[in-house]
């Protein structure tokens, strides 16, 4: 399955062919975007933010939640240093807790870069914890299309069950947004039967008007999960964005009846942190998004912390 690129094509007498159907595409996904109920207004969503959490977090904030929150997570290292032995010795971690605390759920997956899918795959004994791996350029999706298409590939074949990838932000803010959801689309087509999680790097994009437009294209470009972002670079996730990407799920699973999932990630670091992101989630999606199949935290010393909340002592496992 090709898609196609409508950049338009200059012949000889300088008429570009592809305008007019180029004019029509664009105005088809700013016309999607506007259908959007989310709101695309700042002051608004700090407004209901502020009201779900004031009203709701304090009856989320107990060790059942807790528990939950740590079935949720994305285990991540993405260091420049990731050797085989140091991403073998991260899983082991995994492996180790659950005999040691077969009383706790495991972590919903591991997540590393490409290059090491194999080594948590091989390495994992763990049953119901996922391979994820990011792909396509990450963390800045500064590469070929070709390039991102292949790293995509290689990693499901060897072994990866989620891939996260960067939406392109430089054609995004360029406001080419049919470029953008076709590469995306094309991205998930190499994804085959793995999970796609597009992040959107809500800190780059800041607004909520952005925020609202890189959902609902990913929505539509065939996205498994809508993720905040990479952690790298910019400000990692806000309970702001993650309203207002709530808000796109929930009108997308009205439009089609197709459940989207939710990913936070970048500085989610404390108990605190997470219940928050878990009573946005639950006021705008409902209990039915509660399940680490459609909500997930993407962290590396959330898991410690998570576990020092319900064991009720400090504790550094992983």
């Amino acid at each position: 399955m090709e898609h196609h690129h409508h950049h338009g094509h200059d012949c000889c007498c300088g008429h570009d062919h592809d305008h007019d159907h180029k004019e029509v595409n664009t105005d088809k996904y700013r016309q999607m975007v506007a259908a959007s109920s989310a709101p695309a207004d700042d002051s608004e969503v700090l407004a209901a933010v502020e009201k779900i959490v004031a009203e709701h977090k304090a009856e989320n904030d107990n060790t059942d939640v807790w528990r939950f929150l740590l079935s949720t997570i994305d285990l991540t290292t993405l260091n420049a240093t990731d050797s085989t032995r140091s991403v073998t010795k991260f899983v082991e971690r995994v492996n180790d807790f659950d005999e040691e605390h077969p009383e706790l759920p495991a972590v919903a997956a591991i997540c590393v870069y490409p290059n090491f899918a194999q080594v948590v795959r091989s390495t994992l004994e763990v049953s119901g914890v996922n391979v994820a791996c990011v792909a396509g350029g990450f963390p800045s999706s500064q590469t070929f299309l070709e390039v991102k298409v292949a790293e995509t590939a290689l990693a499901v074949a060897d072994g990866a069950d989620e891939i996260d990838i960067v939406l392109n932000l430089g054609d995004f803010l360029d406001g080419d947004w049919e470029s953008v959801t076709d590469e995306i689309a094309e991205i998930k087509h190499s994804c085959h039967q793995a999970k796609l999680k597009v992040i959107l790097e809500t800190g780059a994009l800041q607004s909520a008007a952005n925020v609202r437009a890189a959902s609902v294209l990913s929505l539509y470009a065939g996205a498994d999960f809508l993720k905040t972002s990479t952690g790298k670079g910019y400000p990692g996730a806000s309970l702001e964005a993650a309203y207002v990407m709530a808000r796109c799920i929930k009108d997308y699973y009205e439009a089609t009846g197709k459940k989207i999932g939710f990913k936070a990630a970048g500085g989610i670091a404390t108990t605190a942190d997470a219940v928050a992101y878990y009573t946005v989630i639950k006021e705008v999606l409902g209990e039915e998004w509660l399940t680490p199949e459609l909500f997930r935290i993407g962290a590396s010393r959330l898991a410690n912390n998570l576990l020092s909340s319900i064991l009720g002592s400090e504790t550094k496992f992983f």
